[in-house]
């Protein structure tokens, strides 16, 4: 499933200053169906608010934004979408399972094929365990990949995955490195926003830098690893990866850290 944004404005009114504050400025961005495209920045990016506008929570102020030939506002696509925000919170007496029926009710699945979907997908993320136990009795981890299920037991095209490997340990994160892999290989779209740039180069195919609301550069993978191919670079004497080199200069060293 292809996503288009064209000329896209988001501004908010400060509650402090009371003056507009510009999260999305004049963003032109495509997503090709069965791309993983990685979104990077620093706190106040926009990252999230382009997440948000892409789900329809929030109303852009101009431009257009499509996800195939539909609005984000259209319930038939909303239905296309599987959405892990960057800090997920359910109701902590459901369990696992009951979450994920309840989404794949209201998504329309077919009753036969919800059992088997979920099952397929607790034993995938190493849930299975734990599908009856309330929430609330679940690690910061565990509601991680309870919440990554959540997300995808309808099995929609269009997956946005804000700070996945938030909370998991080694195991967990090679478990999300496998789905979203895996996800690919089916031409699944994914918009993948993170803060751990070794894991958006690993499994993007582009990476998007923004910073304070603009769209600052779009590298391929291809012109990723051409860059990668020398591992270490010197940045003001210090040692440091050159993918955080690349990073740090395209929104400059000064950058805001809100």
């Amino acid at each position: 499933m292809e996503v288009i944004f064209n000329k896209v404005n988001k501004t908010f009114i400060s509650s402090f200053t009371r003056k507009k504050v510009r999260a999305v400025a004049d963003l032109n961005l495509s997503v090709k169906t069965g791309e993983i495209l990685g979104i990077v920045g620093p706190n106040g990016a926009g990252k999230s608010t382009l997440l948000k506008m892409l789900m329809g929570f929030i109303r852009h102020d101009s431009g257009t934004i499509f996800i195939g030939e539909k609005s984000p506002s259209d319930p038939e696509a909303r239905l296309q979408i599987g959405y892990l925000p960057e800090n997920p919170y359910y109701y902590d007496h459901l369990s696992a399972e009951d979450l994920m029926v309840f989404s794949a009710t209201t998504s329309g699945m077919a009753k036969q094929d919800i059992k088997h979907r979920i099952d397929t997908l607790l034993k995938t993320m190493n849930l299975e365990h734990a599908r009856k136990r309330r929430l609330r009795t679940y690690s910061k981890g565990m509601m991680q990949r309870a919440g990554i299920c959540f997300a995808l037991v309808h099995d929609p095209d269009l997956i946005i995955f804000d700070e996945p490997m938030s909370g998991l340990d080694p195991l967990g994160r090679k478990l999300v490195v496998d789905m979203v892999l895996d996800l690919k290989n089916k031409g699944k779209t994914i918009l993948f926003c993170s803060h751990i740039l070794n894991d958006v180069e690993r499994l993007c195919d582009r990476m998007a830098i923004m910073d304070k609301g603009y769209l600052k550069k779009i590298l391929s993978r291809k012109e990723l690893m051409a860059k990668l191919d020398v591992q270490m670079a010197k940045a003001d004497g210090i040692e440091t990866n050159i993918l955080e080199k690349i990073f740090l200069d395209t929104i400059g060293r000064e950058a805001d850290y809100e």
